[in-house]
């Protein structure tokens, strides 16, 4: 005879596991992000019995339709090969390298996380050639901004809930988030856990653009080596081991220029911190703390990214495909702005609220690659 199970709720008393609040206080630094201290959500929620407030944002990032879309999405490289980043695969290297920082500092990496997910949700198809040509197409109409768009998808677009639009996020995302829509201004210094994902975002960049480029045979790593950055990471390299093939040099090196910078950043914020002596978020604010590089690597790495720029993304190859997804996005707004009944249901229900070329714009923002060509062989080929 099969024995009944009780009917036992969560959490279990008395139980040997560690609440969220006792967690944190074992490992957070007094000046991160604590998950008792969260403001909340615009929508009031009950509290999760075993998940923290950061932890359920991060998850529902993940089960959004517009996170899964990142993995047909161009990060730099379009339809050139199989091994190229993808903005999933970009996002998702950012959340790692976000993470190892974040737990080094002893800062909230279920927070660091969630917002190094959402970061790049915003994007529209064709990368940031794709954004461009939507920003000339809303210019008179808002313009538009991947990180903002970023908001509106969490905030009205999508929906898994039946009790309001959106993620229902918590109101320090959503704020993280929102100090990425215009960084020429200078509000207090964000929390840490913000300025991370910032400087993971930007160590990605420069590694998988390494990366790819000369994997797809843009550059060659003798070419990069009159960098100083890339030769520093590639003499370590030649230090430890020698008789590399060119393949696995190329890799090794990019591992090494993100342990290199990475060891950086954390160096640098490990003075500023000793320095300072937060004992509250509040003195990160009061003291401006920033992470960043030191000042010697941060001239490098703008050497490494002034190449990139002029030998990588202005390639010919590289532009040629912009163009074209540029020209393509461009027709297919005029076309759809013209006929709106196109669009699904969905997108036409957000013209009475935001208008017709705004509408039209979010359409097109939401789209992958693969789904943005098919639509225009349907409707403009």
């Amino acid at each position: 005879m099969t024995k009944e199970i009780p009917n036992l709720k969560w959490p279990l008393k008395p139980h040997p596991f560690m609440t969220i609040d006792e967690r944190e206080q074992a490992i957070l630094a007094p000046y991160a992000l604590f998950s008792r201290d969260s403001q909340g959500r615009f929508r009031a929620e009950t509290e999760h019995p075993y998940r923290g407030p950061y932890q359920r944002d991060r998850d529902r990032i993940v089960h959004s339709g517009a996170f899964r879309r990142l993995s047909d999405k161009t990060q730099v490289f379009s339809d050139v090969s199989d091994y190229h980043r993808t903005r999933l695969t970009h996002t998702m290297e950012v959340a790692s390298i976000a993470r190892t920082i974040g737990r080094a500092l002893r800062l909230n990496e279920e927070f660091i996380e969630a917002l190094a997910l959402m970061h790049d949700i915003g994007h529209p198809p064709f990368g940031h050639a794709g954004e461009d040509a939507l920003a000339k197409c809303l210019k008179d109409h808002g313009g538009f901004s991947h990180n903002q768009h970023a908001l509106t998808i969490v905030e009205e677009l999508e929906e898994r809930y039946a009790g309001f639009p959106g993620l229902n996020l918590t109101r320090e995302l959503l704020a993280g988030q929102a100090t990425r829509v215009d960084k020429s201004q200078s509000p207090p210094s964000p929390p840490l856990e913000v300025q991370v994902v910032d400087a993971a975002d930007s160590i990605t960049y420069d590694a998988h653009d390494t990366d790819d480029a000369i994997q797809l045979g843009l550059v060659t790593l003798n070419d990069m080596l009159s960098i100083p950055l890339i030769k520093t990471c590639a003499e370590r390299v030649c230090d430890r081991a020698d008789s590399l093939s060119p393949s696995l040099m190329r890799k090794v090196v990019v591992h090494e220029l993100i342990d290199y910078l990475v060891g950086d950043v954390l160096t640098t914020a490990e003075l500023q911190l000793a320095q300072s002596q937060p004992a509250s978020i509040d003195d990160i604010r009061q003291h401006g703390l920033i992470i960043k590089p030191s000042e010697a690597v941060a001239g490098e790495k703008r050497t490494l990214e002034e190449y990139l720029y002029r030998s990588v993304y202005r390639h010919p190859d590289i532009v040629r495909v912009r163009t074209a997804g540029q020209d393509r996005l461009r027709q297919m707004f005029d076309g759809f702005c013209g006929n709106p009944e196109w669009m699904p249901q969905a997108s036409r229900d957000r013209i009475d609220a935001v208008g017709l070329p705004r509408a039209v714009g979010e359409y097109l923002a939401g789209m992958t690659d693969g789904f943005c060509q098919q639509e225009y062989s349907r409707h403009f080929a």
